[in-house]
């Protein structure tokens, strides 16, 4: 495919004095960032957007135990260049992509020899900075031992991030202010007056993630994960970190909207991608959160060869190109012991060979699962067995987790760790397999480098609910403008036995031991919904396979397409509703969803093509459903109601959005033969 066309003129300007304007401007002219050097030669960094101040003036360098690597610098040369480009991607939200940015890259030296470029780039939607260092004249190598990077917020906000912690990402966000806010994960994502912001990572390799941590009010710094003994990364004496980004956007959705952490990574280093494929897929899981079925060998195993044939059956009938199975493979009876797994060989109840067969006559696609343990040295000895074999089955979609400790002390997000999800990654390209992480590293958008790393978790995902208190219509309403700025999410989402009647009913037991307790929190309605807002090109329904069956509401996912073309977040509000729209083909889907208000949106439908007639059927919360008391014991409208409409509708209509709390409405639009 053709991944990268040039559009328009690249200018290219060098100025070669030693001081003169570091000021660097995005196109449009909006947004400005600035760099200045102290009286002691360290550098320092400031945001403008919109006339308005967004970061004060800031630190910037690192620290090596070899080397100085903050101060002392002057600067010795600024070049400057534009680009404007579109380039195409296999998939995403958008699979044509503009790159329209002004870059400055500002070279200094200090008296030790150590040379460092800081370059910046600046797009409409926010800017993006790097260190490139060369300390050769000192060192061969360098142990990095502290960040000095800095956000010094111009004034207090609003922010929605998780805390941080340097081996998972599936806490609980919260909404708070700013100067709040002890320490953050990364999106970190604000509000500050009129502007909307969310600071984060792009393309990020051998290196440790950044957390920030609040110093003063105001003032955040960057931490990195640790290694084992304490210092940050061992890095070679010319290195270059990842890009720190700020997004900026005049309102929420243009948060969503943002390409700058593709825009940030480097093209497709795959030379033949035609096998990298989005997919809907069911599997064998949600039952094992339940309770209804075990992940080890005996009467209640979920992965054996009858379910497994079943599985592909209901997959072949229903326009679904995959089917998971967690619990396939020799190991688990070892969970919570020595964490060995066997990667190649299968419980003695599943027949490999013969359910890929199977797979491949009914034309669906065979999902292996590799959980580890975290045990991730043994992995990578391996993988490349597994990976040989599950090719030869025709086998190329891989889910991976890591549910566990890593060994030695390492730290899930630590350089060692984003060292060993690259590699499987890149081991992955070698026998055409495509990655799906549970437990990963967060998503810096090297999906731009490395398609075949497709979707990943990275939050509190559908498993919350079947053992904790669940996750709230406010969390769905948070995960756009949060976790999913970052790059698809496999949320695994899709429930449609929303109070678990039939689970109970098939023998349900819940890990929190309290089954008159654990629910869905959101409206059947909004379950479909998910499927379009929460993006994943490899997007799962993830309820027990009898739960759709028969259902008049499952006809959604029968139509869906996740292999998007073109996708636009078209209203919301961070943490209280979001409406996007979405096109596969010559069809469009919308889905919308609330917070525990009841809530109506009005959309315009001008994003379908002018001129078409759309049969628009839409599936929406029961507004007249009864009152019910549900399992925790409260009194609500009935979440399983829901009703289906058909109209036809154009490109000039608008679509009145009504909403239940906690609710949701969902879109086909199939254009009129």
């Amino acid at each position: 495919m053709k991944l990268n066309t040039t559009l328009f003129i690249v200018a290219t300007m060098l100025l070669a004095a030693c001081t003169g304007n570091t000021d660097l401007t995005s196109p449009d002219g909006e947004i400005k960032v600035s760099l200045s050097l102290s009286q002691d030669g360290v550098p320092h960094y400031q945001v403008s957007a919109y006339d308005q101040a967004v970061i004060n003036e800031s630190e910037l360098g690192l620290a090596a135990a070899e080397a100085e690597l903050g101060n002392g610098f002057t600067i010795k040369k600024v070049s400057r260049s534009a680009r404007d480009e579109q380039w195409e991607q296999p998939w995403g939200e958008n699979k044509v992509m503009r790159d329209n940015h002004r870059e400055m890259a500002v070279e200094m030296e200090n008296g030790q020899g150590v040379k460092l470029t800081l370059r910046f780039k600046a797009f409409d939607d926010g800017i993006g900075y790097r260190y490139e260092y060369d300390a050769t004249a000192v060192a061969d190598s360098l142990t990095i031992i502290g960040d000095h990077t800095y956000f010094n917020f111009a004034q207090d906000g609003m922010s929605w991030s998780i805390g941080s912690y340097f081996s998972g990402y599936e806490l609980p966000y919260r909404e708070q202010a700013i100067s709040a806010t002890e320490n953050a994960n990364t999106p970190f994502t604000f509000k500050m007056g009129n502007i909307y912001g969310s600071i984060h990572e792009a393309a990020l390799y051998d290196f440790p993630e950044m957390n920030i941590y609040r110093q003063d009010s105001l003032e955040f710094k960057s931490e990195l994960a640790p290694r084992p003994e304490g210092t940050l990364a061992r890095v070679g004496a010319k290195f270059t970190t990842a890009w720190r980004t700020l997004q900026i956007a005049r309102n929420a959705v243009g948060l969503i909207n943002s390409s700058l952490i593709l825009n940030l990574n480097e093209p497709c280093r795959i030379a033949d991608v035609s096998w990298i494929k989005p997919q809907k897929y069911v599997g064998v899981w949600w039952g094992m959160h339940l309770g209804t079925h075990v992940w080890t060998m005996g009467p209640r195993h979920g992965a054996t060869t009858e379910n497994a044939l079943k599985h592909i059956d209901f997959a072949a009938e229903n326009n679904i190109g995959g089917v998971l199975f967690e619990g396939w493979n020799k190991g688990w009876e070892n969970w919570g012991g020595n964490q060995h797994f066997d990667y190649c060989e299968p419980y003695e109840d599943f027949d490999l060979e013969k359910i890929a067969a199977y797979a491949d006559e009914k034309g669906v696609s065979l999902w292996m699962h590799n959980e580890t343990g975290g045990s991730i040295f043994e992995y990578e000895r391996d993988m490349e067995k597994a990976f040989a074999k599950y090719q030869s089955l025709g086998i190329h979609y891989l889910k991976t987790g890591y549910a566990g400790g890593m060994p030695y002390g390492i730290r899930h997000h630590s350089q060692r760790g984003v060292q060993h999800y690259q590699k499987v990654v890149e081991k992955a390209v070698e026998y055409q397999i495509m990655i799906d992480a549970h437990e990963p590293i967060k998503e810096t958008g090297i999906r731009r480098t490395w398609p075949n790393m497709m979707t990943r978790e990275g939050a509190r995902g559908m498993e919350w609910n079947a053992w904790s208190e669940g996750n709230s219509s406010t969390h769905l309403c948070t995960l756009p403008y949060t976790r999913l700025l970052s790059g698809p999410m496999d949320y695994t989402p899709g429930i449609f036995d929303i109070y678990y009647d039939n689970g109970r009913a098939m023998g349900m037991e819940p890990w929190n031991g309290d089954n008159t307790k654990v629910f869905i929190k959101t409206t059947l309605a909004r379950q479909i919904a998910n499927w379009v807002l929460l993006y994943s090109p490899l997007q799962m329904a993830c309820d027990l396979i009898e739960n759709y069956e028969g259902h008049p509401a499952f006809q959604f996912f029968r139509d869906f397409d996740p292999d998007c073309d073109w996708s636009e977040a078209l209203a919301g509000e961070i943490g209280d509703y979001i409406v996007i729209a979405r096109r596969a083909g010559e069809d469009f889907f919308l889905g919308a969803g609330t917070n525990d208000e009841p809530r109506t949106v009005t959309a315009e439908l001008d994003f379908l093509k002018p001129g078409v007639s759309y049969q628009a059927t839409i599936y929406a919360d029961d507004l007249n459903a009864p009152v019910i008391t549900q399992p925790d014991g409260s009194q609500a409208p009935d979440k399983t109601f829901y009703t289906i409409e058909k109209r036809i509708v154009t490109s000039d209509d608008t679509l009145e959005i009504s909403m239940a709390a906690d609710g949701g409405h969902a879109v086909v639009f199939k254009p009129v033969q």
